[in-house]
């Protein structure tokens, strides 16, 4: 059998998802994604089973793919806004992902870039190795108010170690967990504008869909505090590059702290690239080695259910 593997993650992380997945005498072909349809629609051809990143799964894709030999996509990660489901289900191939294996590093990486930030790590980092010792004046995180926009597994976890930052947490969801919110404390609202109008600090921890898509629109977002820092571990799309921009130049935002773009990896002199204080890591939030071992022995045996 043929598997067709994408997720750049998975290829360069050594440990027992690689083990797991050798040891079943599988034909692998590796290329490097995400992947452009026009890519995938040639290398689709003849692969039994599919374990993808971000990669564009049309429905082109999937119909060659089922008029070949094509029997399972397991998604290497958790969205699937990248794979084109309602054709995955009408010519009946079964779509998986990893819920719940990357909470904790992602989490951990939301404070590492509002870290970064708010305490000029990067940039005294850069004075330094260029021997120069310029002290810049940072800001405490205690005290101020944080909205995290989507209270899932992730959003969870980043809010437990918002409070232990001392953070005050108000958290919007459609659905709200009560049992979680008995054990922590935290505010909550059904109506995002109200989460916008008391933040200091934003992070975007929800999946991207139609729904959620408008969320950060620029009426919603008219309603945030001057000089809110956004922090995007989820989905480029969740808010557009025009309208950060524009809220930047306008000191609207006082910094958008992202680690997902629209196009990926990073296109050549990117507008982002002009603000100090737009901060982007290349799509690392879930990119730890523990991490990386759960999400890839997950897909693989994602894959083992339905490939035989």
């Amino acid at each position: 059998m043929r598997i067709l593997l994408t997720s750049t993650s998975f290829q360069d992380t050594p440990g027992s998802h690689q083990t797991l997945l050798a040891s079943q005498g599988f034909d692998v072909t590796s290329l490097r994604g995400p992947l452009k349809e026009s890519i995938m629609l040639d290398a689709i051809e003849g692969i039994d089973g599919l374990i993808c990143g971000d990669d564009d799964i049309t429905r082109s894709v999937i119909e060659k793919g089922v008029n070949s030999k094509l029997r399972v996509i397991s998604k290497y990660g958790i969205g699937l806004d990248k794979i084109d489901t309602q054709a995955a289900a009408d010519f009946c191939i079964p779509v998986t992902n990893c819920p719940g294996v990357n909470n904790v590093t992602v989490a951990e990486h939301v404070f590492a870039l509002l870290l970064s930030y708010t305490k000029n790590i990067i940039h005294e980092h850069n004075y330094v190795q260029a021997q120069k010792w310029k002290r810049l004046i940072g800001t405490e995180l205690y005290g101020k108010t944080i909205g995290i926009v989507g209270l899932g597994n992730i959003g969870k976890e980043v809010a437990k170690r918002a409070m232990a930052f001392g953070l005050e947490v108000i958290a919007y969801d459609k659905y709200i967990d009560n049992e979680f919110i008995k054990n922590y404390p935290i505010g909550t609202t059904n109506k995002i504008a109200d989460l916008m109008r008391v933040s200091d600090i934003i992070s975007l921890n929800i999946s991207l869909n139609e729904e959620t898509a408008i969320l950060m629109s620029t009426e919603n977002v008219k309603q945030c505090k001057k000089g809110v820092i956004v922090i995007n571990t989820a989905r480029a799309g969740l808010i557009s590059n025009e309208l950060v921009i524009t809220q930047i130049e306008s000191g609207a935002f006082g910094a958008y702290l992202t680690d997902v773009l629209e196009e990926e990896p990073m296109v050549k002199d990117h507008a982002f690239l002009n603000y100090d204080n737009i901060i982007v890591t290349p799509h690392i939030g879930s990119r730890t080695y523990e991490s990386v071992v759960r999400q890839g022995t997950m897909a693989v045996e994602n894959l083992l259910k339905f490939i035989y």
